[in-house]
Protein backbone atom coordinates (compact mmCIF):
# COMPACT_ATOMS: atom_id res chain seq x y z
CA UNK A 1 0.00 0.00 0.00
CA UNK A 2 1.42 3.44 -0.91
CA UNK A 3 0.29 6.28 0.82
CA UNK A 4 0.65 9.84 -0.30
CA UNK A 5 3.70 12.37 1.23
CA UNK A 6 3.52 14.73 4.22
CA UNK A 7 0.34 15.14 5.87
CA UNK A 8 -2.03 14.04 3.96
CA UNK A 9 -0.37 10.18 4.13
CA UNK A 10 -1.18 10.80 8.16
CA UNK A 11 -5.22 10.94 6.77
CA UNK A 12 -4.75 7.67 5.37
CA UNK A 13 -3.23 5.80 7.98
CA UNK A 14 -6.50 4.93 9.97
CA UNK A 15 -7.04 2.79 6.93
CA UNK A 16 -3.81 0.67 8.43
CA UNK A 17 -4.47 1.40 11.89
CA UNK A 18 -7.41 -0.86 12.34
CA UNK A 19 -6.39 -3.85 10.66
CA UNK A 20 -2.93 -4.06 12.38
CA UNK A 21 -4.30 -3.65 16.05
CA UNK A 22 -6.56 -6.52 14.62
CA UNK A 23 -4.13 -9.02 13.59
CA UNK A 24 -1.07 -8.13 16.43
CA UNK A 25 -1.87 -9.34 19.91
CA UNK A 26 1.01 -7.47 21.07
CA UNK A 27 -0.39 -3.98 20.45
CA UNK A 28 -3.67 -4.56 21.97
CA UNK A 29 -1.79 -5.65 25.36
CA UNK A 30 0.69 -3.07 25.63
CA UNK A 31 -0.14 -0.44 28.24
CA UNK A 32 0.74 3.52 27.75
CA UNK A 33 4.54 3.55 29.15
CA UNK A 34 5.10 0.26 29.39
CA UNK A 35 8.68 -1.02 28.69
CA UNK A 36 8.20 -3.72 25.99
CA UNK A 37 11.89 -4.14 25.43
CA UNK A 38 11.90 -7.78 26.50
CA UNK A 39 9.36 -8.67 23.95
CA UNK A 40 10.57 -9.68 20.65
CA UNK A 41 8.94 -9.22 17.39
CA UNK A 42 9.54 -12.29 14.54
CA UNK A 43 12.65 -12.67 12.03
CA UNK A 44 13.00 -14.95 9.30
CA UNK A 45 14.69 -17.94 11.60
CA UNK A 46 17.83 -17.55 9.14
CA UNK A 47 18.68 -13.62 10.78
CA UNK A 48 18.01 -15.34 14.37
CA UNK A 49 22.15 -15.56 14.35
CA UNK A 50 22.91 -11.77 12.95
CA UNK A 51 20.35 -10.74 16.26
CA UNK A 52 21.74 -12.94 18.64
CA UNK A 53 18.07 -13.73 19.56
CA UNK A 54 15.36 -14.85 17.50
CA UNK A 55 13.63 -11.71 16.95
CA UNK A 56 14.14 -7.77 17.05
CA UNK A 57 13.14 -6.06 20.21
CA UNK A 58 9.95 -4.50 20.81
CA UNK A 59 10.24 -0.84 21.40
CA UNK A 60 13.90 -0.72 20.17
CA UNK A 61 15.85 1.12 17.53
CA UNK A 62 18.20 -0.53 15.00
CA UNK A 63 20.51 0.94 13.01
CA UNK A 64 21.29 -0.01 9.35
CA UNK A 65 24.19 1.03 7.83
CA UNK A 66 24.37 0.00 3.91
CA UNK A 67 21.88 -2.56 3.64
CA UNK A 68 17.96 -1.39 2.46
CA UNK A 69 18.14 -5.43 1.49
CA UNK A 70 18.76 -6.64 5.28
CA UNK A 71 15.91 -3.87 6.48
CA UNK A 72 13.66 -5.75 4.07
CA UNK A 73 14.76 -9.43 5.31
CA UNK A 74 14.26 -8.07 8.92
CA UNK A 75 10.52 -6.99 8.01
CA UNK A 76 9.32 -10.25 6.01
CA UNK A 77 8.84 -12.70 9.24
CA UNK A 78 6.07 -9.98 10.65
CA UNK A 79 4.43 -9.46 7.70
CA UNK A 80 4.21 -13.03 6.69
CA UNK A 81 2.20 -13.53 10.50
CA UNK A 82 -0.41 -10.79 9.17
CA UNK A 83 0.78 -7.89 11.01
CA UNK A 84 2.20 -4.47 9.84
CA UNK A 85 5.21 -3.12 8.11
CA UNK A 86 6.13 0.20 7.08
CA UNK A 87 8.87 2.09 4.57
CA UNK A 88 9.11 5.85 5.22
CA UNK A 89 11.40 7.96 2.87
CA UNK A 90 12.39 5.02 0.95
CA UNK A 91 11.24 5.98 -2.81
CA UNK A 92 14.27 3.36 -4.33
CA UNK A 93 12.38 0.44 -2.56
CA UNK A 94 11.16 -1.74 -4.97
CA UNK A 95 8.16 -3.76 -4.49
CA UNK A 96 9.75 -7.05 -6.65
CA UNK A 97 12.71 -6.67 -4.22
CA UNK A 98 10.89 -6.72 -0.94
CA UNK A 99 8.88 -9.81 -2.12
CA UNK A 100 11.92 -11.51 -3.39
CA UNK A 101 12.86 -11.12 0.55
CA UNK A 102 9.82 -12.51 1.80
CA UNK A 103 7.81 -9.31 2.43
CA UNK A 104 3.82 -9.63 2.30
CA UNK A 105 3.24 -6.71 0.14
CA UNK A 106 -0.69 -6.67 1.09
CA UNK A 107 0.89 -6.10 5.13
CA UNK A 108 3.87 -3.11 3.38
CA UNK A 109 2.49 0.44 3.66
CA UNK A 110 5.05 2.64 1.88
CA UNK A 111 5.16 6.19 2.29
CA UNK A 112 8.05 7.34 0.04
CA UNK A 113 8.15 10.61 0.35
CA UNK A 114 6.90 12.37 3.58
CA UNK A 115 8.63 15.41 3.06
CA UNK A 116 9.47 17.75 5.94
CA UNK A 117 6.74 16.26 8.36
CA UNK A 118 8.67 12.50 8.32
CA UNK A 119 9.26 12.86 12.01
CA UNK A 120 5.43 13.60 12.34
CA UNK A 121 4.88 10.75 9.38
CA UNK A 122 7.44 8.58 11.97
CA UNK A 123 5.37 8.76 15.18
CA UNK A 124 1.97 8.50 13.79
CA UNK A 125 3.26 5.26 11.89
CA UNK A 126 4.55 3.77 14.95
CA UNK A 127 1.01 3.74 16.79
CA UNK A 128 -0.21 1.39 14.01
CA UNK A 129 2.56 -0.88 12.72
CA UNK A 130 5.39 -3.42 14.17
CA UNK A 131 8.40 -2.53 12.44
CA UNK A 132 8.85 0.83 10.74
CA UNK A 133 12.12 0.98 8.35
CA UNK A 134 13.27 4.89 7.73
CA UNK A 135 15.66 6.61 5.93
CA UNK A 136 16.23 10.00 7.49
CA UNK A 137 16.44 12.87 5.42
CA UNK A 138 19.10 14.74 7.87
CA UNK A 139 20.38 14.52 11.04
CA UNK A 140 17.58 15.01 13.84
CA UNK A 141 17.89 16.88 17.40
CA UNK A 142 18.60 14.35 19.59
CA UNK A 143 16.10 15.83 21.94
CA UNK A 144 13.04 14.66 18.79
CA UNK A 145 14.79 11.54 18.84
CA UNK A 146 14.01 10.90 22.33
CA UNK A 147 10.50 12.18 21.54
CA UNK A 148 10.42 9.13 18.94
CA UNK A 149 12.10 6.62 20.96
CA UNK A 150 9.59 6.86 23.96
CA UNK A 151 6.82 6.86 21.21
CA UNK A 152 8.32 3.27 20.24
CA UNK A 153 8.64 2.28 23.55
CA UNK A 154 4.87 2.80 24.38
CA UNK A 155 3.55 1.87 21.06
CA UNK A 156 5.87 -1.55 21.31
CA UNK A 157 6.89 -0.94 17.56
CA UNK A 158 10.59 -1.47 16.31
CA UNK A 159 12.57 0.98 14.07
CA UNK A 160 14.67 0.09 11.46
CA UNK A 161 16.96 3.48 10.89
CA UNK A 162 18.77 3.46 7.67
CA UNK A 163 21.94 5.43 7.97
CA UNK A 164 24.87 6.20 10.07
CA UNK A 165 23.47 7.95 12.99
CA UNK A 166 21.24 7.66 15.87
CA UNK A 167 21.64 8.23 18.96
CA UNK A 168 20.17 5.41 21.60
CA UNK A 169 19.93 2.86 19.08
CA UNK A 170 19.87 -0.92 20.70
CA UNK A 171 21.91 -2.01 17.92
CA UNK A 172 24.50 -1.06 14.81
CA UNK A 173 24.39 -3.82 12.42
CA UNK A 174 26.70 -2.99 9.07
CA UNK A 175 26.94 -5.19 5.52
CA UNK A 176 30.01 -5.35 4.00
CA UNK A 177 32.30 -7.61 1.63
CA UNK A 178 29.09 -8.37 -0.74
CA UNK A 179 29.97 -11.23 -3.31
CA UNK A 180 27.66 -11.40 -5.87
CA UNK A 181 26.92 -14.54 -8.02
CA UNK A 182 24.99 -15.38 -11.03
CA UNK A 183 26.99 -13.92 -14.00
CA UNK A 184 29.54 -16.17 -16.30
CA UNK A 185 32.87 -15.08 -17.30
CA UNK A 186 31.75 -13.88 -20.44
CA UNK A 187 29.46 -11.07 -18.73
CA UNK A 188 26.51 -13.12 -19.52
CA UNK A 189 23.79 -13.92 -16.80
CA UNK A 190 22.07 -12.00 -13.86
CA UNK A 191 22.49 -11.42 -11.01
CA UNK A 192 21.04 -14.62 -8.84
CA UNK A 193 22.56 -13.83 -5.08
CA UNK A 194 24.96 -12.33 -2.91
CA UNK A 195 26.60 -13.47 0.21
CA UNK A 196 28.10 -10.34 2.76
CA UNK A 197 29.16 -10.19 5.84
CA UNK A 198 26.65 -8.61 8.32
CA UNK A 199 28.41 -7.12 11.96
CA UNK A 200 26.24 -6.44 14.94
CA UNK A 201 27.17 -4.16 17.51
CA UNK A 202 25.47 -3.47 20.66
CA UNK A 203 25.56 -3.62 24.24
CA UNK A 204 26.28 -7.43 24.37
CA UNK A 205 29.65 -6.92 22.12
CA UNK A 206 29.85 -7.30 18.90
CA UNK A 207 30.12 -10.33 16.23
CA UNK A 208 30.13 -11.42 12.54
CA UNK A 209 28.49 -13.68 10.63
CA UNK A 210 28.62 -13.84 6.73
CA UNK A 211 24.93 -14.16 5.05
CA UNK A 212 23.05 -15.34 1.96
CA UNK A 213 21.30 -12.15 1.04
CA UNK A 214 19.70 -13.47 -0.31
CA UNK A 215 20.53 -16.69 -1.90
CA UNK A 216 19.41 -18.03 -5.37
CA UNK A 217 16.18 -19.52 -3.95
CA UNK A 218 15.60 -16.35 -1.99
CA UNK A 219 16.00 -17.11 1.36
CA UNK A 220 18.07 -15.02 3.98
CA UNK A 221 20.35 -17.53 5.35
CA UNK A 222 23.94 -18.18 7.06
CA UNK A 223 26.45 -19.02 4.24
CA UNK A 224 28.67 -21.97 4.23
CA UNK A 225 31.75 -22.51 1.53
CA UNK A 226 30.95 -24.56 -0.93
CA UNK A 227 33.00 -27.92 -0.24
CA UNK A 228 35.89 -28.60 -2.52
CA UNK A 229 36.48 -31.34 -4.10
CA UNK A 230 39.18 -33.83 -3.52
CA UNK A 231 41.23 -35.22 -6.49
CA UNK A 232 41.88 -39.12 -5.92
CA UNK A 233 44.84 -40.38 -7.85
Amino acid sequence: MALNAGSSALADLPLIRGSALRSSARHAQVAPGTEVNHQLIPVLPGLAGVLGEPGLRAGASYLIESSLSLALALMAQVSREGAWAAAIGLPDLGAQAAAGLGIDLDRLALIPEPGHAWLEVLSTVADAVDVVAIRPPHRPADQAVRRIAARMRQRGSTLLVLGEHWPGAFMRLSVTDSVWSGMRPDGHGHLAARHAQVTRVGKSGTDAQRMWLPAADGSVRPYAEPPTLRVVP
